[in-house]
């Protein structure tokens, strides 16, 4: 059963790509002779959705402060890293080094994201929600 599901899987993923790669090439081939531009800044769409990016930023936050227990927490990382280590196992324990070093940055780039998020919330209340500029 899961080599099905997971025959199933490579399929349907090999079959969007084929469908992504077509429809890329028609979108640019029509994209060069159109010249379209966008309306406007997408501005009442983003203030729509800031209190769902806020929820998604915190949740991943949360995670990756988590500790060694959870899944995809920075501490459980870096314990496999250690427990990699101790077992001599160099290849793995610098493959999960690397995982961390990118985890880590992770949670900078968010942190940064939710302070734009938190500037764009204000801009929102300060403009009806996007609704003036459009």
């Amino acid at each position: 059963m899961y080599v099905r599901r997971r025959t199933r899987t490579l399929l349907a993923g090999l079959a969007v790509t084929a469908v992504l790669a077509g429809t890329a090439g028609a979108a640019s081939a029509a994209e060069d002779t159109t010249g379209a531009k966008p309306a406007g800044d997408g501005a009442r769409t983003l203030c729509k959705r800031v209190p769902k990016i806020d929820r998604r930023i915190e949740r991943a936050l949360k995670r990756l402060d988590a500790g060694a227990g959870t899944r995809g927490s920075v501490a459980r990382l870096e314990k496999r890293v250690d427990n990699a280590k101790k077992a001599g196992h160099t290849e793995i324990a610098t493959y999960l080094q690397n995982r961390l070093d990118f985890r880590k940055s992770l949670r900078t780039s968010l942190e940064q994201r939710q302070k734009d998020l938190t500037a764009v919330k204000t801009w929102c209340k300060a403009h009806g929600n996007g609704k003036a500029t459009s």
